[in-house]
């Protein structure tokens, strides 16, 4: 046994945290353009599907894992076999590749919540944005200075995720009642400003509009596995982790459908936000919407802050609104990646985590000011695509196979149905052995195949080169990370 493990204050509690681990920043700006672009409403059919057949089984595998073990991932994994330990360092190491760049967006959220009180992006929010704010220096090879604003803001983004933390799960269940209700209600309201807004009903057209030939195209399929894969934050440690204190006889079952479901319906809500602003601005500028259409940054802090701007009614109060809401989308998500990787740690070592926690932190902060210099955002998008389409699409791949073929499928499926009020059947077996795996294993597949054609994203052929080199050398920290002996204790509910 490892000692008296935490444990949420409430089912609820649990429940919460695990909607604000999954709903995230690309809940707003990734899945509305991903939509437009896969068939529109015609999107919502390989979409579901995908829920349905990878996003929940895969979330009942970690929730049955974590709350099986009663561990983090590398030892929970240990627990079904020692030599799979690795698998669970190869996700910690994965979201600390994420933790080291995805605070630094969230300063960038700090700083244009300040902006936003006198709309400081002016007239042209791409030029503030790229020329003024990030100071773009044109190339990853050329770092240039040190955006202190930036710092300042990251500074203030990692003091708040330690304040959230260090106090353990009694402090943090209170604190997700707030992070993760507060962009909801801000939703709702976005929501309702943009439908009163000219040009509304033609945003939403474009978003909505079914385009049935698009399902005949095998890409569009393997865009809404991705997008439900990455969406639900599957293959960090997250949910194995904050199932690990959930206590006994828990449900499994129910919770993975509230929390995917949930997870789920803020992304397509969020649509209606995205798109009713983007379908105004089009009217404003006299263009159609496809001409304002951006995905991820380019949504956020340029599409978005040039609507705002041309809002005829109190414009500023709903760009902080909007910037508060990413901010605390954003929150939820980063405790999600801090607590399993300092889990992995106190987990196997039994050091304390008021000891291992400050140290993350600090660290993080400082490895992160790579990402505020003039070449930082270059090496935040390499650095966030190899992670997310190498990374967590190979941990998704192992966590299949391990548990599917070594622990046996039908063996989890037996514990889950006897902790769960809803029992699940044999179809969960056929997701986790061959659905998941195979639409996993192609994208991985698809991915490298794209790499080696035509690299990444127009950085230089040296850029990428790196990108793989680390993506390689996390691998092998991995087993080097297994291979150090840890303090003899087992995980609850290890079998002998």
């Amino acid at each position: 046994m490892n000692g008296i493990r935490e444990r949420w204050t409430s089912r609820t509690s649990f429940i919460i945290a695990s909607i604000g681990a999954a709903i995230g920043l690309g809940n707003v700006w990734r899945f509305p353009y991903m939509c437009y672009e896969n068939g529109g409403g015609a999107f919502l059919i390989p979409y579901i599907i995908a829920l349905f057949t990878a996003g929940i089984p895969l979330m009942i595998v970690e929730y049955g894992l974590g709350r099986r073990m009663q561990a983090g991932a590398p030892t929970a994994f240990a627990g079904v076999r020692k030599g799979a330990e690795w698998i669970g360092w190869l996700a910690l190491m994965v979201v600390m590749m994420i933790f080291l760049f995805y605070p630094v967006i969230m300063a960038w959220c700090v700083d244009y919540v300040v902006y936003a009180f006198n709309l400081g992006w002016g007239s042209d929010a791409k030029v503030f944005f790229e020329k003024d704010f990030l100071q773009l220096s044109g190339s990853p090879g050329i770092l240039g200075g040190i955006r202190w604003p930036i710092v300042i803001g990251l500074a203030v983004v990692w003091l708040a995720i330690y304040l959230s933390l260090f106090k353990g799960l009694k402090a943090l269940s209170k604190i997700v009642f707030y992070t993760v209700i507060t962009p909801w209600v801000i939703l709702v309201i976005m929501v309702i400003r943009g439908l009163t807004l000219p040009g509304a009903i033609e945003g939403l057209k474009f978003y909505l509009t079914p385009n049935f030939a698009a399902l005949l195209n095998p890409r569009v399929w393997l865009a809404a596995y991705g997008q439900i894969f990455f969406t639900l934050s599957l293959a960090m440690g997250t949910m194995i982790v904050y199932s690990s204190y959930l206590p006994e006889k828990s449900d499994i079952t129910n919770n993975s459908f509230m929390v995917s479901l949930a997870n789920c319906g803020t992304s397509f809500f969020a649509g209606f936000a995205v798109f009713s602003i983007l379908g105004y601005l089009a009217q404003a500028m006299g263009v159609t919407v496809p001409q304002v259409t951006q995905s991820g940054f380019g949504l956020a802090f340029i599409t978005y802050p040039t609507a705002i701007r041309l809002l005829p009614i109190i414009p500023a109060f709903f760009g902080i609104l909007f910037f508060v809401m990413l901010l605390t989308l954003g929150i939820d998500s980063a405790f999600s990646q801090i607590e399993p990787f300092v889990a992995g740690f106190t987990d196997k070592w039994h050091i304390s985590k008021k000891l291992v926690l400050p140290v993350v932190c600090i660290c993080g902060f400082l490895i992160g000011i790579i990402f505020t210099t003039r070449g930082g955002y270059y090496w935040l998008d390499i650095v966030d695509y190899f992670a997310s389409s190498y990374g967590l699409t190979l941990v998704g791949l192992l966590e299949c196979i391990v548990i599917g073929y070594i622990y046996k499928a039908h063996k989890m499926r037996d514990y889950v149905n006897e902790v769960s009020d809803f029992k699940i059947g044999k179809w969960w077996d056929v997701c986790i052995k061959i659905i998941t795996p195979v639409i996993l294993g192609i994208s991985l597949i698809l991915s490298i195949l794209t790499l080696v054609q035509k690299g990444y994203g127009g950085y230089p052929t040296w850029a990428t080169l790196v990108g793989i080199v680390f993506t390689l050398c996390i691998i092998v920290i991995s087993f080097v990370l297994m291979s150090i002996r840890g303090k003899p204790a087992r995980a609850e509910g290890t079998e002998d």
